[in-house]
């Protein structure tokens, strides 16, 4: 019987299989559990939100809800990397369920005819705590490496399959009402607090060298008693220091030394998660929306069914790409980046000149779209980890997370124009359906 040859598929699928069962076997697979619940959780609620949007606000843009869910985790990721290591994990997690559960809450308790603004402040709550979670998740995968991020980046990449298809079960096919629906998405956190306090293998954390400007092992995530986390947290914050003497100096200093380091994350990292997201939440938001064909020429019986179906196949390249990241790595993170460009340039040339022969097509395009994305923001991650100083690694893991929401929040303001935009364009020309499409949701 002759042997695969090196390269061939045989061989390379057999590769594959072996890495992917040594990866079961690994010590580390609580790891990989953990970090996949977390990523899981704390981005399910927002995809959540998004599916429930039409029944939070009605007639209201829908813009508004997208707003509320990205805005305050954008603020908190740019803000919170600065002084979050002053809070342990453990008490981080607590008060990240709490805001979850609390904004759940809120939003599905609000009766119907309160103004959509009280629903709002339920979403904002989630999104601050969504936020905080990504940018201490991933901060906290510096002490538990590459298994952990792999855990993490498939466990978010699911969160948007699980979210919108959770949401669908609940509301269509078991008829939960919308309320009910909310208040059963209110307990989801508690899973998070599971896995952190009952999965989770603490060793790694408490065991982890102190780093640079006051991030390292943060204390308290041990059973220590107050007094000895007060004094272990000074020692970590300048272990050279005395408690008392020069507390605001140094302090001004660790801010400084970590402006500067984000300021040299911003060409090597941020920079192409930031565009990648850019494109294609414009994409999502602002594109896909108006990308329909005639029916006769579709799958669909409805207008209506073009947009939800373009969602499943962006979330379900997200969750492939993201999950991937254990058998490819893309060290160039700006190749991937611009031919996201590419996409969101060839889409809305399309929307506006109707060239494409096929919907088919267009389904191959935006599943490509969600590869790409996935992968940046998964490479992105393991390049930090990789590439940047153990003692800066902690705080230049969380900083970034910054981008990601800020492209979100770009692209939620560009593709309120450009949705309207290419529509009238469309309508010009001849083509109406993005107006059936409005008929028949009134």
């Amino acid at each position: 019987m002759r042997l695969p040859l090196p390269g061939s598929p045989s061989s390379s699928w057999d590769a594959y299989a072996a890495r992917l069962s040594a990866l079961r076997k690994h010590p580390s697979m609580k790891v990989v559990v953990a970090f996949w619940l977390f990523g899981l959780i704390n981005n399910v609620l927002y995809v959540i939100i998004l599916s429930a949007a039409q029944d939070l606000v009605g007639t209201v843009p829908k813009g508004v809800v997208l707003l509320a869910d990205v805005v305050p985790s954008f603020f908190t990721k740019l803000i919170a990397p600065y002084f979050i290591h002053h809070v342990p994990y453990r008490t981080r997690i607590l008060i990240f369920c709490g805001l979850s559960a609390a904004g759940m809450a809120l939003v599905a308790l609000t009766p119907p005819q309160t103004s959509v603004a009280v629903k709002m402040v339920g979403v904002v709550l989630a999104s601050l705590s969504s936020g905080g979670g990504e940018l201490s998740f991933l901060g906290l995968t510096h002490f538990y490496g590459h298994a952990s991020l792999a855990g993490w980046g498939s466990g978010t990449g699911a969160a948007g399959l699980v979210g919108a298809g959770l949401y669908v079960a609940m509301t269509e096919w078991w008829r939960f009402s919308v309320r009910s629906s909310l208040l059963c998405s209110a307990a989801l956190p508690v899973v998070m607090l599971v896995s952190f306090f009952g999965v989770l293998p603490h060793g790694p954390l408490l065991k982890g060298a102190t780093g640079n400007a006051g991030y390292g092992a943060v204390p308290g995530d041990d059973a220590a008693d107050d007094e000895e986390e007060s004094s272990a947290t000074a020692a970590l914050l300048d272990p050279n220091r005395a408690p008392a003497a020069g507390a605001g100096l140094s302090e001004l200093s660790a801010l400084k030394a970590n402006l500067r380091r984000a300021k040299s994350l911003m060409v090597p990292y941020m920079l192409p998660l930031l565009l990648v997201y850019v494109a294609e939440y414009t994409i999502n938001q602002g594109v896909a929306p108006t990308l329909l064909f005639p029916l006769a020429e579709s799958p669909f019986a409805e207008f209506r069914g073009f947009y939800p179906f373009y969602g499943f196949l962006y979330q379900l390249g997200v969750f492939v790409s993201r999950s991937s990241i254990s058998f490819v790595r893309i060290h160039h993170l700006y190749l991937p980046s611009f031919l996201q460009i590419g996409n969101l340039v060839l889409l809305t040339l399309h929307a506006m000149f109707f060239f494409i022969p096929s919907v088919y097509i267009v389904f191959i395009i935006i599943f490509w779209e969600g590869l790409l994305g996935g992968a940046v923001y998964v490479n992105c991650f393991a390049e930090i980890m990789e590439n940047v100083p153990e003692d800066e690694r902690e705080f230049s893991l969380s900083a970034t997370t910054v981008s990601d929401s800020g492209g979100i929040c770009i692209a939620g303001l560009i593709g309120i124009v450009m949705e309207t935009g290419l529509c009238n364009y469309q309508v010009a020309h001849g083509r109406d359906w993005c107006k059936q499409i409005k008929v028949q949701h009134g």
